[in-house]
């Protein structure tokens, strides 16, 4: 087998095999590599190195797709198109599995949650992309992670109630608890459609208007800006944030979006509104 493209059964079997360590890994379970590396050698007849190569590159795809993967396993690029599939249907199929987000209503104290730890985007670094980033774009193109990380609710849902305790408990903290208590969850108590998640404030009592959006994977993976959130980032530049969550099944780390958005990102359109003439 050593040197042979691996077949469609054979990228099943062991996908199915990192997503039961991936799933012991984000549970806080032990489990053994070496014990389902051994296990993988005798169902599929591959060598040590190779399936452990195997599982370099589904971490791989993971991330390109945004989502979680095993830390003990670095990612690997050079992965087969056929891989990347296998992982894409594990996904469909049993979606939310992976990493099912936690999801509830806010605390009901203001002292409930500590702030986030705002760090810098990608874009003001002063750090190269990674060498893989083209790939790992096309890989998010081909497979529309954006738009399966916008139709994830649960994960969506879980994004805007942790930003909302981070707004409440940074002003508690700067003591300004009269701004904290009217912090609102505009989309949830009014419904989407307003451009901006949560009315808040800063500490110098200035409004902001937060947008969030949120993944599991890292920084860079894509997401969706409606033509609204864009129309109010551009109306309103001096209140309007984009908070950016990510990580955010394991521990969520963030970073804020200013506008100008173009300063930061490529505005991609990936659709059209028909109107009948």
């Amino acid at each position: 087998m050593a040197g042979t493209p691996w077949s469609d059964a054979e990228n099943a079997r062991i996908v199915e095999d990192y997503f039961a360590m991936l799933r012991d890994d984000l549970a806080g379970r032990p489990y053994s590599k070496a014990a389902h590396n051994r296990r993988l050698q005798r169902q599929i007849r591959r060598g040590r190195g190779a399936i452990e190569y195997k599982h370099q590159n589904i971490s791989a795809v993971l991330k390109g797709l945004g989502e979680s993967w095993i830390p003990g396993y670095r990612p690997a690029f050079n992965f087969q198109v056929s891989l990347a599939r296998a992982v894409a249907r594990r996904l469909a199929r049993h979606a939310g599995d992976l990493v099912p987000a936690p999801a509830g209503k806010p605390a009901p104290g203001l002292e409930a949650a500590t702030p986030l730890c705002i760090e810098p985007p990608p874009s003001l670094r002063n750090e190269p992309p990674p060498d893989e980033l083209p790939q790992m774009l096309e890989l998010a193109r081909t497979f529309d992670v954006a738009g399966r990380a916008e139709r994830n609710r649960v994960l969506g849902r879980a994004g805007e109630v942790r930003a909302l305790a981070h707004e409440r408990a940074t002003l508690v903290s700067a003591g300004r608890r009269d701004l904290a208590g009217r912090v609102r969850w505009v989309s949830e108590e009014d419904g989407d459609g307003a451009g901006y998640d949560i009315a808040s404030y800063a500490p110098d009592g200035r409004a902001r208007l937060v947008e969030v959006k949120t993944t599991n994977g890292w920084e860079r993976t894509p997401f969706y800006l409606t033509r609204n959130e864009r129309a109010v980032a551009e109306e309103s530049p001096a209140e309007w944030r984009l908070l950016r969550l990510w990580n955010f099944a394991r521990a969520p780390r963030a970073f804020e979006l200013r506008p100008p958005l173009d300063r930061h990102v490529m505005l991609i359109a990936t659709g059209f509104e028909a109107r009948f003439r």
